[in-house]
C-alpha cells in the first residue's frame, strides 16, 4: 500500500491539470541510477496493462509491478516550504538513502 498526503495529492492535481493529457496520470517508479543505487522518478504517462493504480479521490498514481516491489509501504508527500525539496518519498523498504532524497538502496 502506498500513502498520499493531502499536500502531495494537491500538488499533483494541479500538475495533472496542467501539464497532462487528460487520459494521463502520474507514475511513479524506481530505476537504476542516483548516488546510492536507485532512483525514484515521476512523470506523467498513460495506463499500461499490467500497471497497479493508487487512487486517492480523483486521482490515479500508476505504478509498474517491478517498481511497487520497491515502493510498497511508501508515503508521497510534498513539501514547499522555505526548505522544502518538493516531492519527498519515505520508503520503509529502503537500507540507505541519499542527501537528496532522490536515491536510495
Amino acid at each position: 500500500m502506498i500513502t498520499i498526503s493531502d499536500s502531495a495529492y494537491k500538488q499533483i492535481s494541479k500538475l495533472k491539470e496542467s501539464k497532462a493529457e487528460p487520459d494521463q496520470h502520474l507514475r511513479l517508479f524506481v530505476e537504476s541510477g542516483g548516488c546510492s543505487g536507485f532512483e525514484y522518478g515521476m512523470s506523467f504517462d498513460f495506463i499500461k496493462e499490467d500497471d497497479v493504480k493508487i487512487e486517492k479521490e480523483d486521482l490515479f498514481i500508476i505504478i509498474d509491478p517491478t517498481s511497487l516491489s520497491y515502493l510498497d509501504g511508501c508515503r508521497i508527500d510534498f513539501d514547499d516550504g522555505l526548505t522544502g525539496k518538493g516531492f519527498e518519498i519515505n520508503n520503509p523498504n529502503a537500507s540507505s538513502t541519499c542527501g537528496c532524497g532522490r536515491s536510495f538502496n
